[in-house]
């Protein structure tokens, strides 16, 4: 068997996530509290009651995703016997790069909490709210070259790209609002359902330049370290372990294209895995490995329950 670990990006975050991995396990509980601490911040307490819109806004929802992620790896690790030496990769989706890398010991608990915070500050003041805009396409037809047609459509009156591919039938693409809105009907007249997503900024895309500059100021003095397993990234969707290109591409990936699908390829056809957990909030990554790699098995690891019975499995 050979394992990855993925980490979830933001969107499944859920108010309540974490509270039964911290009365369940003494390390989760201590996840918590570090995390509160580097902050300065009672992000538990949000994290377990709310309120939602809170909780959803990005400088919160990123640091406490990675939060309940680190939480499931602790207790794996340190209460049922579950080292990270079992993983041959690790991975994570947007902020989930991050909670990869703290999972893989690359950087420090308080440290990731620090730069998630910053991130989602960095990310929120890029672009006044109301000015960006992002769309998922899907369906059948909703592959990479469909949603690069009709962003190439809405890039004629304003920024408009690819942000996310996350699996055949569902691309996320993300700019300027009036050029999205161009691309969604695009992408309709070409075959494909267009969803406006409900988010508070165009994330992924050259909109976003100027909290790239302000992560890449905070990366440079941050401490990296390689990781315990090779880190799969979003840019590249090729594994690395080098400390400076890990900085490197963080930073790219502000702007980046997430190349989840090809990620998740290659670490099932040229990385021989196998096996796919998925540690923290929700269940999407999940729902897209079990598309993309249909002969591994594939765990979501959220409540004591997942993490036992996964320990025992083994």
């Amino acid at each position: 068997m050979s394992l990855a670990f993925i980490f979830p990006g933001q969107g499944s975050q859920a108010v309540g996530m974490g509270a039964d991995l911290a009365e369940a396990f003494a390390s989760a509980r201590a996840v918590f509290e570090e995390v509160d601490e580097a902050l300065k911040q009672k992000l538990s307490k949000l994290m377990r009651e709310g309120p939602e819109d809170e909780l959803t806004l990005t400088e919160n929802a990123q640091p406490a995703l990675m939060a309940v992620s680190l939480a499931v790896m602790r207790a794996l690790e340190a209460e049922l016997g579950v080292s990270m030496s079992k993983a041959a990769f690790v991975a994570g989706h947007s902020l989930g790069e991050y909670s990869a890398l703290a999972a893989a010991s690359a950087i420090t608990l308080g440290d990731t909490a620090r730069l998630l915070k910053l991130r989602g500050q960095a990310m929120q003041r890029a672009v006044p709210v109301g000015e960006g805009a992002m769309a998922s396409l899907i369906g059948p037809k909703a592959d990479v070259a469909l949603a690069e047609a009709a962003a190439a459509i809405g890039a004629e009156i304003g920024v408009c790209v690819v942000a996310n591919d996350n699996n055949a039938g569902n691309v996320v693409i993300s700019g300027d609002k009036a050029a999205v809105d161009r691309a969604i009907e695009a992408a309709k007249a070409l075959g494909a359902r267009a969803i406006p997503l409900n988010v508070s900024a165009p994330f992924h895309c050259p909109l976003m330049q100027p909290a790239a500059d302000e992560m890449a100021r905070a990366l440079a003095e941050a401490t990296i370290v390689s990781p315990r397993a090779p880190l799969v990234a979003n840019i590249t969707a090729r594994p690395l372990h080098d400390p400076d290109t890990i900085r490197r591409l963080l930073v790219e990936q502000v702007t980046g294209r997430v190349r989840w699908r090809e990620s998740m390829e290659w670490l099932a056809d040229e990385g021989g895995v196998t096996r796919f957990a998925e540690a923290g909030a929700g269940k999407v990554l999940t729902g897209i490995a079990k598309r993309i790699a249909p002969d591994a098995l594939v765990s979501a690891l959220n409540a004591p329950a997942d993490l036992e019975a996964f320990a025992q499995s083994l």
